[in-house]
């Protein structure tokens, strides 16, 4: 019998607003338990450093021309997290930490995945094994360092017994797929970053009011589509640079064709452009797959005009829902992810294959820090 680990998985995507934490027991192969999920909300400067610095960075250059301020923000961000692993570790376990950090830049093509976190000081802080720095070697072998999760995304399809082939729709800043047709083979996955997620709503609901996000699509439904900027907007996006990129940055993506709109008419706008962009991606693939099933995953899922509208793209016999239909919690499967990768890191188990990132070959992930 595999021996069990308890893995913490740490993740902070996009938006930026907090961090998922995901306490979870697993083999690294073919069982997980979750023991616990719970989200940590960044406070007011956390928050807004993060989108200010993130505007400032384009490339490799920016990084070395802010790394003061990168330095100083990612010492708070490290011990944001060292606060929520001693409040997740009231047994004083021998927790394995899953610690992804604050992506800042990502660019497979300069072979660079910048994560804002200083794992030497969260071991020095919590004196737990720590697990970082997921993407480097897959870049390093030849790979787009995402998406990093289609492996949990099968497991969870094996353990949960969801009817295959399925494809997984992760709407998170960015949304990804993962088609499934073999629960247990890593050949029998595919997956690839689609386009933009919730990254451009969410941008410009925080350029124009002081919420963060669009909940539930309510400001889109109050606004209009404008067709003509619409249309131009897939018209810059359709004969973009770079069309065959397997994963995205959300600098890879701006909303400057929105500018002058109401805040409502922006959101409806920029939701009917995101949601073509997927919808488009996903009705060629599923079709040439043969798959009708979807289950949709990360915050996007709960956006309901988004989803209505990608919906629109597919044939009416796709049966689109959410994962949650199958006991999972669809806002923590990320965090559960890199819990489970983690883990497989520790036990020197590749993360990434040729067919979910186009490495060279399957990958073992994550540097280790330990006694």
């Amino acid at each position: 019998m595999q021996k069990k680990y308890v893995s913490v998985g740490l993740m902070s995507g996009t938006s930026g607003d907090g961090v998922d934490a995901s306490i979870i027991s697993s083999n690294g192969l073919d069982q997980f338990e979750v023991i616990q999920d719970k989200y940590f909300e960044y406070d007011s400067s956390i928050y807004k450093k993060i989108h200010q610095i993130k505007n400032k960075i384009f490339n490799l250059n920016d990084l070395d021309k802010f790394s003061k301020e990168l330095g100083a923000l990612e010492r708070k961000i490290t011990l944001f997290h060292a606060k929520i692993i001693k409040e997740l570790d009231k047994k004083n376990e021998n927790l394995i930490i899953g610690f992804h950090g604050q992506t800042i830049y990502h660019n497979s093509q300069e072979k660079v995945s910048r994560q804002l976190g200083d794992a030497n000081l969260l071991f020095q802080l919590t004196k737990k094994i720590i697990i970082f720095n997921f993407r480097k070697n897959d870049i390093l072998n030849g790979g787009e360092g995402a998406p990093l999760a289609p492996i949990f995304h099968q497991l969870i399809a094996h353990q949960k017994k969801i009817k295959l082939p399925v494809c997984i729709l992760n709407i998170g800043g960015i949304s990804n797929i993962t088609l499934i047709k073999d629960s247990t083979k890593s050949s029998g996955i595919f997956s690839k970053d689609i386009g933009p997620g919730n990254c451009l709503i969410d941008s410009w609901v925080r350029q124009n009011s002081n919420k963060k996000f669009d909940n539930d699509g309510k400001l889109a439904l109050l606004g209009n589509k404008n067709q003509i900027i619409f249309e131009q907007a897939q018209e810059l996006y359709a004969n973009r640079k770079n069309k065959n990129k397997v994963s995205f940055d959300t600098n890879d993506f701006d909303i400057s064709f929105s500018r002058g709109l109401s805040l409502e008419d922006g959101a409806s706008t920029i939701t009917a452009f995101t949601a073509s962009i997927i919808g488009e991606t996903l009705s060629i693939i599923i079709k040439k797959n043969d798959i009708n099933d979807i289950l949709i995953c990360g915050g996007g899922r709960k956006n309901k005009v988004l989803v209505q509208e990608i919906s629109k793209y597919l044939s009416k016999k796709i049966n689109i829902q959410s994962i949650d239909k199958y006991g999972v919690d669809g806002d923590f499967i990320e965090s559960q992810a890199f819990a489970f990768l983690a883990i497989r890191s520790y036990k020197k188990l590749p993360i990434s294959f040729p067919n979910t990132t186009n490495c060279k070959q399957a990958t073992v992930g994550g540097d280790i820090i330990e006694n």
